[in-house]
């Protein structure tokens, strides 16, 4: 048995046991979904363990591979801040700020202001889901979102502050009979069909804050719809119209984002 484990591999190894997708893990990593195959079977032969059961419609973890998974983490960060230290920490703090015209975006912007000699850069990941595995392989500094719903476990030594309470409200066509009401009540869900960006794997703790929402009022929570709902959710406001009149359902929406052409918020 091997001793000695190339740090690459472990990482391919985390972001697969993460994911629990192949294709997924393989675009977090930037590398084609056959060499990281090629790449978990090469680490499991100097293992001499089986890490990953695959079938048609899921991978799951073996027990090996739920004992080799936090160890795997800490050694991966260790090998990051090792290289950091020894590099140097002049790089800039790398920021989420989810998607333009956001919360954090605005927050990013004030703090370039009170601190013009900081040296802060945005990165857009669509939501802390996506984020939390750069914050854990210390790729990325500081991200936004709601922790709960995210698929996998907050690490402790991750600092956390409540920021903000972000507003929320059903984005409809300007023709819709809520289109008329100044803000649209939670009693108007009931019955209706909400888009809450269903399937959208990059968002998961906001597409969970929405089922919730919308079920809790006697809305119906409308299907996985979309085979890209990741980049419709990122797509700029004439998608979104688009999208609005395609599927004839209000969508759930933070209410200070870009105007959508022919649609009110509220």
């Amino acid at each position: 048995m091997v001793r000695d484990i190339d740090p690459r591999l472990l990482r391919y190894f985390v972001a697969v046991a993460q994911e629990l997708h192949f294709g997924r893990a393989a675009a977090s990593l930037f590398v084609a979904q056959q060499a990281l195959s090629r790449d978990i079977a090469r680490l499991e032969r100097q293992l001499g363990k089986r890490l990953f059961v695959r079938s048609t419609r899921r991978v799951s973890l073996t027990t090996e591979a739920e004992r080799l998974l936090p160890r795997a983490i800490e050694l991966i960060a260790l090998h990051d801040r090792m290289l950091d230290e020894v590099r140097g920490t002049d790089r800039p703090l790398l920021v989420d700020v989810i998607r333009d015209r956001s919360t954090p975006m605005r927050i990013l912007t004030l703090a370039r202001s009170l601190a013009p000699n900081t040296a802060l850069e945005g990165r857009y990941h669509g939501g802390l889901g996506a984020a939390l595995r750069e914050l854990i392989a210390h790729r990325l500094d500081v991200a936004f979102g709601r922790t709960n719903g995210v698929p996998m476990p907050i690490p402790d030594d991750l600092t956390r502050r409540l920021v903000r309470l972000e507003p929320l409200g059903l984005l409809v066509p300007d023709e819709h009979p809520l289109a008329q009401q100044a803000a649209i009540p939670m009693t108007a869900i009931r019955g209706r069909t909400i888009d809450t960006s269903a399937g959208n794997p990059e968002a998961p703790e906001w597409v969970d804050l929405g089922e919730h929402l919308v079920t809790e009022h006697g809305g119906n929570v409308a299907p996985d719809h979309h085979p890209g709902m990741a980049a419709v959710a990122a797509a700029g406001p004439e998608e979104t119209a688009h999208h609005l009149r395609a599927t004839d359902w209000p969508i759930l929406t933070m209410l200070e984002t870009a105007a959508v052409p022919g649609a009110t918020a509220g």
